[in-house]
């Protein structure tokens, strides 16, 4: 690693220190010398700096004085200070003025590399260790996602890819096209998966992974059947990426239980949210509750009987657990919501569902701005962290946390940026998403998706006797041939969710335990 990095060093005592500065010089960096605070300030006023060593006891402008002056000068330069003073008084002020580094004399030489290196070189060393440790790993994960034979398999895989996701944008390395193209390649292997069993795994619920109608069976009627009280939090198109992202802001609070779950298809709202407030598939629902059933033509809001259904699967368990069911859209729900903290712990159960990062997806969609401002992945995570921070959502889950809580986090679906079109043409009556279809009349090349003739297989209500359902695969959206090129650069790079990928139905499910 060539040293290109100019040093600026502040001792009264800079004689001393001329073994120290030889020992930087060879090892290729600029040392300018000074004997006092005045000097440093005036190099500063003419010069940039990468790293600035400043000793705390000199006469005139203590170090201290010489780091208030330098940060108004250039408040970015890191600035490390090196004293003989161990005064505890001194490191607050120190660190309360925000330096780099604080180094106790005598000095050895080595550690004055190791600061310049965690403060200069910091991000290059471990964008090039990111890089080699992700090409060692490139191949074994290329041997997982060839050899993934189970549902626990694809799980993994996904797990590590988003790893390494965010590993490499921290990294900033240049290897983010090379795992782009590796999870393209896993998304393809999924899809083949998926094509292969899920059709066995509503057949066979005993024999299937954790999906939509089990969660409230398997994972929150057990705890509240322990005498725990629960909220249950619904983030909508929350994936495992944007979880990791958030979670971040919540290690003060809480310890975590982290898991996947598959999201039912189609991995929209209407179907897998309803199947996880039932706990049924949605021809069940349908069949049993055809009141609470909303059908694909319907012009009425798909999700507006979340409540009741909650309320039928605790009847069908004959469980006696009090619940409250709570839905935040904006910023002014949210904090009638924090209000109303403290009444709903009186319940064992509180749901509550949040629909900000699916409102998010879709403003990208529909609104320039926005989608300016999530223009990639890691912009799109960066909203959604931003969002939950500085809105009412952090200060719910404190207040949870506060409360003595434990809250089950997760989701219906994820969601996936899509790229390549595929030709789907559907009557007028075909619905309009973009990652599922579902219809009498559809035409279609079989190679290019995963088709369900029999939609009661897969536990899905017919809305004709001959209707059959497509799902979209890997990064692909359907168009119709109609105006086809305004529809596909319109629709190309958006965030989307309906069909069958790793982001989509691999979905993230969380235990917070307050601390």
């Amino acid at each position: 690693m060539t040293n290109k990095a100019n040093i600026l060093w502040a001792d009264d005592e800079i004689d001393l220190l001329k073994p120290h500065i030889l020992f930087l010089r060879e090892k290729g960096y600029e040392v300018v010398a000074v004997v006092s605070g005045q000097d440093a300030i005036d190099y500063c006023k003419v010069q940039d700096f990468s790293i600035i060593f400043l000793d705390e006891n000199m006469p005139g402008l203590t170090g201290l004085e010489t780091l208030s002056l330098i940060k108004e000068i250039n408040p970015t330069v890191p600035v490390v200070m090196v004293t003989k003073s161990e005064e505890e008084s001194i490191m607050n002020q120190a660190i309360g003025n925000k330096i780099a580094d604080y180094l106790i004399k005598p000095v050895n030489p080595n550690q004055l590399l190791l600061s310049i290196k965690k403060n200069v070189h910091q991000h290059k060393i471990i964008s090039e260790a990111t890089t080699i440790n992700y090409q060692q790993e490139f191949s074994r994960i290329g041997m997982q996602i060839n050899e993934s034979l189970t549902a626990d398999d694809w799980m993994e895989v996904y797990k590590k890819l988003v790893y390494w996701e965010l590993e490499l944008e921290s990294g900033q390395t240049q290897m983010s096209e090379l795992l782009r193209m590796q999870k393209k390649e896993a998304n393809h292997s999924f899809g083949k998966f998926v094509k292969q069993n899920y059709i066995s795994w509503i057949q066979a619920p005993d024999n299937r992974p954790l999906m939509s109608p089990d969660l409230f069976k398997k994972r929150v009627f057990p705890l509240l059947d322990n005498d725990e009280k629960i909220f249950f939090i619904l983030i909508d198109n929350f994936r495992l990426d944007q979880w990791k992202v958030v979670k971040e802001l919540l290690t003060d609070s809480f310890t975590f239980d982290e898991s996947l779950y598959y999201s039912i298809l189609p991995t929209v709202t209407q179907y897998a949210r309803n199947a996880i407030f039932s706990g049924l598939m949605p021809v069940q629902i349908e069949k049993i509750f055809p009141d609470l059933w909303v059908d694909e033509e319907s012009e009425e809001g798909k999700n507006l009987n979340e409540a009741p259904l909650i309320q039928t699967q605790i009847d069908r368990f004959r469980k006696k657990y009090n619940f409250s069911y709570t839905k935040a859209n904006d910023s002014q729900q949210g904090e009638r919501l924090l209000g109303n903290v403290a009444s709903l712990t009186q319940n064992q159960l509180n749901v509550i569902v949040l629909n900000f990062i699916d409102m998010l997806s879709h403003a990208r969609t529909e609104m320039k701005m926005i989608r300016e401002l999530a223009q990639t992945e890691a912009a799109y995570r960066s909203l959604t962290k931003s969002w939950f921070q500085h809105s009412f959502a952090l200060e719910l889950f404190h207040r949870i946390a506060d409360k003595g809580y434990k809250i089950i986090l997760t989701t219906d679906h994820g969601t996936i940026r899509v790229d390549e079109p595929v030709k789907v043409i559907g009557d007028k009556n075909t619905n309009t998403n973009l990652r599922y279809k579902v219809g009498k009349n559809l035409n279609y090349n079989p190679k290019e998706l995963f088709e369900i003739r029999e939609p009661e297989k897969a536990g899905l209500p017919s809305p004709n006797l001959s209707s059959r359902y497509v799902f979209a695969l890997n990064e692909s959206f359907f168009a119709y041939p109609n105006n086809y090129n305004y529809y596909v650069s319109y629709y190309k790079n958006t965030f989307q969710h309906g069909g069958v990928s790793m982001e989509e139905m691999l979905i993230p499910f969380i235990t917070l335990n307050p601390k």
